[in-house]
């Protein structure tokens, strides 16, 4: 692309054609040439010099101008470009820092040299720009669905055009063992659009939950049209899924829907997915429910759900434990991904050992701390005390319900459940003073002496070190590894402290010690916040 001062309108032609070809705005293309042609006349009049061009739009006549820029004593370094103050009054009426003094030079005509190298400049912009205008045009599509050509496979990763550039879909995003070939067409989920230094990186994917979402959406007008929602997805890649759907429209079937006529829909999308088995799941509101559908075809015989600790019990009959479990554990795990709870799965006979189990180890506490015979601590068992706690404060009329329980009997047994509790609260006590716990700690609201005596074992033997405390290094909480969810023991978790209560303890102890100012703690996400910057 030699360009020459002797026709000035080839300058605005040639770009003209190569915005067309390139599909980018020509004044950019402008805008590379102006910056082309000033490094040609730097390397003619001198590179200290700061030469600028400015060709016309219209008549293409290229303007080459010498600015110099008046600049402080101390900022003086090159006498081509720059004034002193003192130097620029014999130039510039009334000067001041930060004045210019442009003057017209000759234009340059390019030799070959200087052409090869402005027609680097103006290729390297126009690649920028291709770039820029690539990012803007996928920027606002991920989370969608688009028709690619393979163009080759790098290192198992595919490499396809999208039309205006090329996207990358990696070997991981790919559905089992899926092999293509050059021009093959296929279709894939843009999970990402990121600007990057070597351009913009578009990364596809065909093991997305999100991708069957899409087919879905494509495949079945009541979804695109608002009637059907997909609430949640779950994928083994080319094995098997779970997709849980409700209807706003009561007259409307949504799995019947999403099914088809003779499965004609599903059936669309599982040809898409390499064959991939798709179970349509009726979405619940209640859990419990969901679960039961999300183990389809399994039967459940009875559900225990704990909402606080995230996990869920289900009983099945013995027959059904591996169907419910599935080839590898894969019904259930699709099931936990789609509830997103962990599944804990007992047969009826695993269940009942277990809670004998614990019927059995109740009525032991109660036999051994408050001296009872095995009879009348199964009753107390029975009619629902777990511990020592709720015998020594529930009100006295719960226990007069026990059959062969009076008044005397009833007030003798929180007797003798208040005096062991207070016995085990001042061993608790004298063992954290022993280990050095201060009073600010055993004065603390909300901690009993046993979760003082606990911390205390623990190295936390101040109220400074409480308040240094995360929430779930005190109530336990979960870490995501590898996709693998991972345990993490909390020093009071075995009292049941809850990760509201814990944060809410320890921001308590901030405010107390003049950490966070109160006035700051202004909902959830602000209680983050401050907890956050307190730990910093």
């Amino acid at each position: 692309m030699a360009i020459t001062s002797a026709n000035q309108l080839e300058l605005l032609q040639t770009a003209e054609a190569v915005a067309r070809e390139k599909n980018i705005e020509p004044g950019l293309v402008v805008e590379a040439m102006e910056e082309s042609l000033a490094r040609a006349a730097k390397s003619r009049y001198g590179a200290e010099m700061d030469i600028r061009v400015s060709i016309d739009r219209k008549t293409g006549r290229a303007t080459f101008t010498r600015v110099r820029t008046v600049v402080a004593d101390e900022e003086y370094e090159n006498y081509q470009s720059q004034f002193t103050l003192e130097t620029a009054k014999d130039w510039i009426k009334d000067a001041k820092i930060g004045d210019t003094l442009v003057e017209e030079v000759p234009p340059v005509e390019l030799g070959r040299i200087a052409a090869q190298s402005a027609k680097q400049v103006i290729l390297q912009k126009v690649r920028e720009a291709e770039r820029d205008k690539q990012y803007e045009d996928f920027k606002d599509r991920a989370g969608t669905i688009i028709n690619a050509l393979v163009k080759r496979e790098e290192y198992g990763n595919v490499i396809v055009d999208v039309g205006s550039g090329e996207a990358i879909l990696r070997r991981n995003e790919k559905i089992g063992r899926e092999a293509y070939r050059p021009n093959d067409r296929i279709r894939c989920y843009i999970k990402d659009v990121r600007r990057e230094q070597r351009g913009p990186q578009i990364f596809l994917s065909r093991t997305a939950p999100e991708f069957m979402a899409e087919l879905f959406k494509m495949e079945v007008p009541e979804i695109y049209e608002g009637i059907i929602e997909i609430k949640a997805v779950a994928r083994d890649p080319g094995s098997r899924a779970k997709i849980a759907v409700i209807s706003y429209d009561s007259s409307i079937d949504p799995v019947g829907a999403c099914v088809g006529m003779r499965g004609s829909r599903v059936q669309a999308v599982v040809n898409e997915l390499q064959g991939e088995k798709i179970d349509i799941i009726p979405w619940n509101e209640d859990m419990p429910t969901f679960l039961v559908n999300a183990l389809q075809p399994a039967e459940v015989s009875k559900v225990v759900l704990d909402e606080e600790a995230g996990k869920i019990e289900v009983v099945v009959p013995e027959e059904q434990l591996s169907l419910a479990i599935g080839r590898r554990g894969q019904n259930v795990r699709l099931a936990s991904q789609l509830t997103g709870l962990d599944i804990d799965i007992l047969t009826e006979e695993e269940e009942s050992k277990r809670r004998q189990a614990e019927f059995e180890l109740r009525t032991k506490l109660f036999m051994d701390t408050l001296d009872l015979d095995e009879f009348f601590a199964q009753l107390l068992v029975s009619e629902g005390f777990t511990n020592l706690e709720e015998v020594a404060y529930v009100e006295a009329e719960e226990l007069l319900v026990i059959e062969g329980v009076d008044a005397d009997t009833a007030g003798e047994l929180q007797a003798r459940a208040r005096d062991y509790l207070e016995a085990q609260n001042k061993k608790a006590l004298d063992h954290a003073r022993e280990l050095g716990v201060e009073d600010s700690l055993i004065g603390f609201e909300g901690l009993t002496p046993q979760m003082v005596e606990a911390l205390a074992m623990d190295g936390v033997k101040t109220l400074e070190d409480f308040a240094t405390c995360a929430d779930w290094e005190l109530a336990g909480g979960w870490t995501v590894v590898d996709g693998q969810r991972h345990k993490d023991e909390g020093v009071l978790e075995k009292f049941d402290l809850s990760l509201e209560d814990a944060q809410s303890m320890v921001m308590t102890a901030r405010v107390a010690l003049g950490w966070v100012d109160p006035a700051d703690l202004v909902g959830d996400d602000d209680d983050t916040d401050m907890e956050e910057e307190a730990e910093a």
